[in-house]
């Protein structure tokens, strides 16, 4: 089901967590991507009982880029590349017990990649 969400609340709700911005979770990517469909983008959480690492591309067809499960021993640290229609928000997710903590930055697209 969390492929279908079509927007950052819709994946929140089912992911089963009240969203709050914090700097407990990083997000990394470049301000300019020149090719919408190689776009590398990191996530990392430094919050403790971190279970799961999302990827959240705002106006992409399917928003959910990628989610990661962690386990106690994983470190909650993750790298991709992920295919951006446009230029939007991007937000890092972590969740952590029963929280979503998001971290968010604007990536600008010069060249879609997602039919774009």
């Amino acid at each position: 089901p969390l492929f279908e969400a079509k927007t950052f609340a819709d994946a929140a709700k089912i992911w089963g967590g009240t969203p709050t911005e914090s700097t407990d979770v990083t997000i990394i990517g470049p301000d300019i991507a020149e090719n919408g469909a190689v776009v590398p983008v990191g996530v990392k959480s430094n919050a403790a009982g971190t279970t799961a690492l999302g990827i959240i591309v705002e106006k992409n067809p399917t928003v959910l880029a990628g989610q990661f499960n962690m386990t106690d021993v994983t470190v909650p640290n993750v790298a991709t590349r992920v295919k951006m229609a446009q230029t939007c928000n991007v937000y890092a997710v972590a969740k952590v017990g029963d929280k979503l903590l998001f971290s968010k930055k604007e990536i600008k697209v010069t060249l879609g990649g997602c039919g774009g």
